[in-house]
């Protein structure tokens, strides 16, 4: 849970988030037990208003730039305020791991 907390913490200094999920979906990986390589991230904030998605992503790398490092993915769905209200608070659900026998 090491890079996990390194991610939260980063990201809650970086952004003036509203809305913050992070979800380590490393088990359902073909990956060892207990790996923190494959996350889902959920970011709501004003901090992305008047941004690309393009735009959006390279915040977020540049802010994790060094747990970057430590991970294979980061599936990325980052949303203004107005944005997240009309998905109705809700991020997509991750598709099943296709790279191994799980």
């Amino acid at each position: 849970m090491i890079v996990e907390q390194e991610i939260r913490g980063v990201l809650g200094s970086a952004f003036k988030a509203s809305y913050l999920e992070l979800f380590n979906e490393s088990h359902t990986h073909n990956v060892p037990e207990g790996s923190e390589s494959h996350f889902k991230l959920t970011l709501v904030s004003d901090d992305f208003s008047k941004k690309r998605l393009v735009q959006r992503h390279q915040m977020v790398y540049t802010a994790l730039s060094e747990q970057m490092k430590k991970i294979h993915a980061l599936a990325l769905h980052l949303y203004t305020p107005d944005e997240w209200e009309a998905r109705g608070n809700a991020a997509p659900l991750s598709p099943n791991c296709h790279g191994g026998s799980r």
